[in-house]
């Protein structure tokens, strides 16, 4: 079973036991997070399409840890103008292990009962 959940602007595919790195969220470490923008479920035998998100639909997950992720170079350059800049971003993230996920009556937890 997976569903697809839409959370920061970004679109993840969760199954259970799943760890996902999102956009870091306002949450404490060890924290229990609730994703109700369900976008696409699938339990296997049946799909589950949201016109855009599916009612009664949960992705359970705790957050794991925050951190930065790999530093990016932006750098700008213009030939014969003299014009050079160099700029570094770390963009932060939260860690997340999805725990279950639920579609209303249904429900999927981590060892797949």
């Amino acid at each position: 079973m997976y569903a697809i959940i839409d959370t920061g602007g970004k679109q993840y595919r969760a199954s259970p036991g799943d760890i996902l790195k999102v956009e870091k969220l306002k949450s404490k470490v060890g924290d229990e997070i609730v994703f109700d923008r369900v976008l696409f479920a699938s339990d296997g035998d049946e799909i589950h399409i949201g016109r855009p998100i599916l009612d009664n639909a949960k992705v359970i997950g705790k957050i794991i840890r925050h951190g930065k992720g790999r530093k990016i170079i932006v750098f700008k350059y213009k030939r014969r103008k003299n014009y050079k800049r160099k700029k570094g971003h770390r963009q932060l993230f939260t860690e997340v292990k999805i725990e279950k996920i639920e579609l209303g009556a249904k429900e999927v937890a981590q060892n797949g009962t």
